[in-house]
């Protein structure tokens, strides 16, 4: 019994010193600033609300108004699926990824995965910090938690689907959508959904109009990842995978 209290008291002094190091880290951080993160391209729609004509923000940004509501289930189950599959649940960390991401750390003495959530993305799209350091990710951890307490998970989604990059100056699912396939997001393929997943991880390195065998390689373990999880069924995969990169950017509705 003595053991297993010892054990038990190891075990609450493991979890105590990094949550009271995080809470300490947080008291430093300044107030969360979304000036940048706010800012969305104008748009000119019609009596249907139909895009007519997108405008690129003050920046050069094409970076269109989007809702989860707005946007194919299929691409939304197939990001949570591969990204986040905890993201209904946990409140912006992930404390199973967060601890693998830490033996890890430990054991190789660099970060080999980062247990980031979609939340902590968001922060790091938010407050973009070129470095991989433990501090910048103990930032992304507290903003994480931050940004969810504020806008709650259907705000933080909102947020994701908005800033994720593209490539260039493509942000954001609905860009991306029209940039690629000529349409709004609300109908999206499996691969076209796979793909928009997909490239955000590496946009200027996987952009299918200048690196296509690159692009459908990310796109196909997608898939294969999704398929794994059962989001998709190895049928549904097998025919996305049959399906063509665009090799093209579209021009934007004029």
């Amino acid at each position: 019994m003595r053991w297993s209290l010892a054990g038990l008291a190891l075990v609450a002094l493991a979890v105590a010193i990094p949550l009271l190091a995080l809470w300490r880290f947080a008291a430093t951080l300044p107030p969360l600033d979304l000036t940048q993160a706010d800012l969305r391209s104008t748009i000119v729609v019609d009596a249907r609300d139909t895009l007519l004509r997108p405008f690129a923000t003050p920046d050069g940004r094409w970076r269109l108004p989007v809702r989860a509501a707005s946007v194919d289930p299929r691409y939304l189950t197939m990001l949570t699926a591969y990204e986040d599959r905890r993201f209904a649940d946990h409140p912006g960390i992930d404390p199973a990824a967060t601890l693998r991401a830490a033996w890890q750390w430990l054991a190789h003495g660099r970060i080999v995965s980062g247990g980031s959530t979609l939340s902590m993305q968001v922060a790091r799209l938010v407050e973009p910090r070129p470095e991989r350091s433990l501090a910048a990710k103990l930032r992304q951890m507290v903003r994480a938690v931050e940004l969810e307490r504020r806008f709650g998970k259907a705000g933080v989604l909102d947020l994701y689907l908005a800033l994720a990059p593209y490539g260039g100056p493509v942000e954001g699912v609905r860009a991306a959508a029209l940039a690629y396939f000529g349409r709004e997001p609300a109908r999206l393929s499996f691969a076209e959904s796979a793909l928009l997943v997909a490239l955000p991880q590496a946009p200027e390195t996987r952009r299918p109009d200048r690196f296509a065998d690159t692009a459908r390689r990310a796109r196909d373990r997608v898939l294969d990842i999704a398929a794994d999880r059962g989001a998709i069924t190895r049928a549904e995969a097998a025919a996305a995978k049959a399906e063509p990169v665009p090799d093209r950017r579209r021009p934007f509705p004029m």
